[in-house]
């Protein structure tokens, strides 16, 4: 497919949304957050692949756990530098902040799994004993 024609792939609101499982209403909050700019084809609004590409990006990056605000910094690096270096470093640096608060959850749950089994064990010794003085 010829580039030019590639770039002008139109798609509405409810296409993107619909292929990448969003809604309608998830669109028009990345717009109104600027982090996609629509444009207009009468009275609808129409997204092309850069917007695409744009979306993918923040709903992988809200998925691994993201701010809005480091994704906006994220994709505002690549308008700004199309080696793509600060754009690199910026989500490495991302990835190993992330990384860390996700270590730290994790040892989080481990340390509240333990306390809650310890819970769990000493109610369940709680009430053997307690059925064991039971009269029959």
């Amino acid at each position: 497919m010829d580039q030019d024609i590639e770039q002008r792939q139109l798609y509405s609101v409810n296409q993107l949304a619909d292929e990448l499982g969003i809604t309608a209403r998830a669109i028009r909050f990345y717009e109104q957050s600027g982090l996609i700019t629509p444009r207009r084809a009468g009275a609808n609004r129409v997204l092309d692949r850069r917007d695409r590409g744009r979306l993918m990006l923040i709903l992988r990056g809200k998925r691994l756990g993201f701010t809005l605000a480091e994704i906006r910094e994220y994709l505002d690096l690549y308008e700004g530098d199309r080696s793509q270096f600060r754009q690199v470093q910026k989500l490495l640096d991302l990835t190993r902040q992330r990384m860390a608060e996700l270590e730290k959850q994790r040892a989080d749950l481990e340390q509240t799994i333990g306390e809650l089994r310890s819970i769990e064990r000493q109610a369940r010794e709680a009430l053997e004993a307690a059925s064991k003085n039971e009269p029959s």
